[in-house]
């Protein structure tokens, strides 16, 4: 009998799905039916189309493939060890402490993942970010330096969350023709099957929302590859590949079952369905004739390669073409910017503050793109919409604002696609409050080590009229509570160009930046400012005469009523201190956080107008915290000012007190 190559690749997912089963048996945990639905595509797809360089996962040029559905991660992980990148003991270690395989995929752990996966839809999501920084670079760099797809495997689960709508009606919009997303739909969840809960004409929706839709037999080889190639010819649309699939396919008993989703398969179900697949009774069977069949393109593709880095060497022979080649690798962390003045004396809005720095971050960094849940004139982007052009993957692919709308949870995700990408400098802006919505963007941000900037305006209860679901309270504490994330809150204009300029130092944490709606006086503050604010807090103030008797901590808004009240009480001999980021200040050495905040002071006094609780950790628990537990009301700011007192002729009672 003579071999074909469709036997093989009939052979190769049959060996797929043994080693997805034996993957998942191993660690006694898993999901082996969805992974076991997709392998037709992600097989046809990783042979024969997805371009990348077999010595370098990490390639400018490379395609990026995003496991939405990150449940299936076992299917990931074999097809990374048939690239030769994982091996049969790292599939043996899968769900392991201190493994490369863990449950869901992980971009930092593991080679060959571009993004970290598990909460549905988000990779869908960050992939469309990540298409959107592909159309930026390929128009402002060129094509053969920076142009490739983006795919996407997709669940019922990825599907039905709404940050995937929400994304997939701006891809749209935003024209990423070279998104191409593959939704296997098996018609099966965890709960039993999918028509339980979701009855929508998938097809005629994404329609609506501008993308090329495509409908096939997920396990048709010919079909899948006729629907790739014609998704590669599409223009000014994303394409949407709706595989029709069977979950667990070719499982002896269990095929369509949802017991399937997220157990691995009972020891005799997987010894039936290898028999059934003409597949060996022995663990972790993989053949040198899949190998070679699968890797038969790896000459090619490490050619293609060389082929990129000679024209890339002939390229930067260019000034102008070099100049942009190191706006856009060079990180932002080794670039210093010059930041605006503001005049001492004066009253800004930190929000208005965080508006010319972005101006002027607008101006020295070409590759910085963002844009706000559409709130531009109030969280100040509008100047950067205007001067930046609004990005259209189409019409518009080199413009730097991207317009959300409002839809602050696929922002988020987006921005994260993006810094996944590399090559651009994100940022979003949206209303502190709204944070809830996009919050678990912003942990995944802080999961993945990625240096987005989250912008927050109008913070505290001075919002004012638009009263308390406007009004955020327990926000900033909230955020504080994310490990890996760094939360700035500065105190007068001056101070957020000094976070700006921290925030943009980061190399593996993202930022959240936190501004007022009303204006504040700009300050006296000491200088260097800026390694001032990179230790997170530093003294202000200290008493004109003798030693400091008591510590008054404060951050943002609150701290010129620290510095008022201290200074109508010389008899007390008070140090003020900043704290715009607790984060930054816990990280500083003993000495030095015992050189701001002494141990032999023990008076100690905190204000912040958000929740009391963590400033505890400052003030001990003889100290005293003026902060706001509960939700405001609606009414002018100057009005709550008095009646949540804080005042600096409160504040100076309250000390006294």
């Amino acid at each position: 009998m003579t071999t074909t190559a469709s036997s093989l690749d009939q052979k190769s997912v049959h060996v797929i799905k043994g080693l997805i089963m034996d993957t998942v048996r191993a660690a006694n945990s898993g999901h082996p039916g969805g992974a076991m639905s997709s392998a037709d595509f992600a097989y046809v797809l990783f042979k024969d189309f997805l371009n990348f360089d077999p010595a370098d996962s990490k390639w400018f040029k490379r395609d990026r493939f995003v496991l939405s559905a990150g449940h299936e991660s076992a299917l990931l992980y074999v097809l990374l060890t048939m690239r030769g990148i994982l091996t049969f003991d790292d599939l043996k270690a899968f769900r392991q402490f201190g493994s490369k395989t863990p449950g869901h995929p992980e971009q930092d752990m593991t080679d060959g993942v571009e993004a970290t996966t598990g909460p549905l839809g988000q990779g869908f999501a960050m992939a469309g970010g990540m298409a959107a920084a592909e159309s930026f670079l390929s128009a402002y760099l060129d094509d053969a330096t920076a142009g490739h797809f983006t795919y996407v495997l997709a669940s019922d689960g990825d599907i039905q969350e709404p940050i995937c709508l929400g994304s997939a009606a701006l891809f749209g919009q935003w024209g990423l023709d070279r998104l191409i997303v593959y939704y296997d739909s098996n018609k099966i969840q965890l709960a039993g099957p999918t028509c339980r809960v979701d009855n929508v004409n998938h097809r005629a929706l994404f329609e609506s929302m501008h993308w090329h839709v495509l409908e096939i037999d997920g396990h048709d080889h010919e079909q899948i590859r006729a629907a790739i190639k014609a998704a590669h010819a599409e223009t000014g649309r994303p394409t949407l590949i709706i595989g029709h699939t069977t979950m667990a396919k070719g499982a002896a008993t269990l095929e369509g079952s949802e017991a399937t989703h997220g157990s691995p398969l009972p020891p005799e179900e997987i010894l039936a369905t290898k028999t059934k697949l003409g597949l060996p009774d022995q663990g972790f069977y993989l053949p040198e004739d899949v190998i070679r069949h699968f890797q038969g393109r790896f000459a090619s593709l490490s050619a293609a390669r060389a082929s990129w880095d000679q024209a890339l060497a002939a390229r930067l022979a260019d000034p102008v073409f070099a100049a942009r080649w190191k706006n856009a690798t060079q990180p932002v962390c080794e670039r210093s910017l010059t930041w605006p003045g503001f005049e001492t004396g004066s009253g800004v809005a930190t929000r208005k503050a965080f508006g010319a720095c972005l101006n002027a971050m607008m101006e020295q960094l070409p590759t910085l793109m963002g844009g706000s849940a559409d709130l531009d004139p109030s969280n100040q982007t509008e100047k950067f919409r205007v001067t930046a052009g609004i990005f259209n993957a189409t019409t518009n692919p080199t413009g730097r604002n991207l317009c959300f709308g409002v839809r602050e949870f696929p922002m988020g995700a987006i921005l994260n696609g993006l810094a996944l990408h590399g090559g651009i400098v994100p940022f979003g802006a949206t209303f502190l409050v709204f944070s809830d919505y996009e919050r678990n963007a912003i942990r995944m941000s802080a999961l993945q080590h990625l240096p987005v900037l989250h912008v927050f305006t109008h913070d505290s209860f001075f919002v004012g009229e638009d009263g308390p679901t406007h009004q955020p309270i327990e926000h900033v504490s909230s955020l504080r509570l994310i490990p890996n994330l760094l939360v700035l809150r500065p105190a007068d204009a001056r101070e957020s160009a000094a976070c700006m300029a921290v925030a943009l130092k980061q190399k593996s944490r993202p930022s959240v930046l936190v501004f007022t709606r009303q204006g504040l006086p700009v300050l006296d503050l000491p200088q260097p400012l800026e390694a001032h604010v990179a230790k997170g807090a530093y003294v202000v103030r200290d008493p004109e005469d003798g030693a400091p008797e008591m510590l008054l901590l404060a951050s943002g808004s609150e701290v010129h009523l620290a510095l008022e009240a201290a200074k109508a009480m010389p008899e007390r001999k008070i140090r003020v201190v900043s704290v715009p980021s607790m984060e930054l200040f816990d990280e500083q050495s003993a000495e030095y956080r015992d050189s701001v905040l002494p141990r032999t002071i023990v008076q100690r006094v905190a204000i912040e107008a958000g929740r009391s609780d963590i400033w505890y950790k400052y003030v001990g628990l003889d100290g005293k915290v003026w902060g706001i537990d509960h939700f405001g009301a609606s009414a002018p700011a100057a009005v709550l000012k008095e009646k949540y007192g804080f005042t600096s002729a409160n504040l100076i009672n309250f000390i006294k007190g």
